[in-house]
């Protein structure tokens, strides 16, 4: 009998490109895009991809289809994404996810409205921790939620980059 010749359950393809954030990796699986991670340094980011995906592995290629989706939507013109989705989270966590992805690019939503939204008015710190746990960025736009008071807070890739999307959807949403 031949033996597999690595012994991972899954194989998860990835590219690495550069966009107006700095460096964008994105992953797929056999499933569907699984991970879109935004950094400053190639090898940050692919650990990243090998913490968030244990007992997988990971093979880089040069390019992959949903690489220029993501760019283009952060990019150009595109407000949604047809790509099918491998989120790997918990059933709340999706639900947060899903409701993350109705709302309108270049607005915002607090934390608290988004526990209202998913009817768990209480569960602001676990939708926070469900923000906080998103391998799409960009795509599941976590950056359009802020705090009750409107402030920038809690992004997983920074501020700047939170600030800088922001105002990206919101430069697009004036100029239709």
């Amino acid at each position: 009998m031949r033996r597999p010749i690595h012994p991972f359950k899954e194989e998860i393809l990835y590219a690495i490109g550069n966009c107006c954030l700095g460096l964008l990796l994105v992953a797929e699986s056999q499933t569907g895009l699984c991970a879109v991670l935004i950094g400053d340094e190639a090898d940050f980011l692919k650990t990243e991809l090998t913490i968030r995906f244990p007992n997988t592995f990971v093979v880089q290629k040069d390019k992959i289809a949903s690489l220029t989706l993501v760019t283009q939507l952060i990019e150009k013109e595109a407000d949604y994404f047809h790509f099918p989705l491998d989120e790997r989270g918990s059933p709340f966590q999706k639900t947060v996810w899903q409701a993350i992805r109705e709302i309108p690019p270049g607005k915002t939503v607090s934390y608290t409205e988004l526990a209202k939204k998913i009817g768990s008015p209480k569960a602001i710190r676990a939708v926070a921790g469900a923000c906080a746990a998103n391998s799409l960025a960009i795509v599941t736009p976590c950056h359009r939620v802020v705090r009750s008071d409107g402030s920038l807070a809690g992004y997983r890739w920074g501020i700047e980059r939170k600030r800088t999307l922001l105002e990206i959807e919101q430069k697009r949403s004036f100029s239709t």
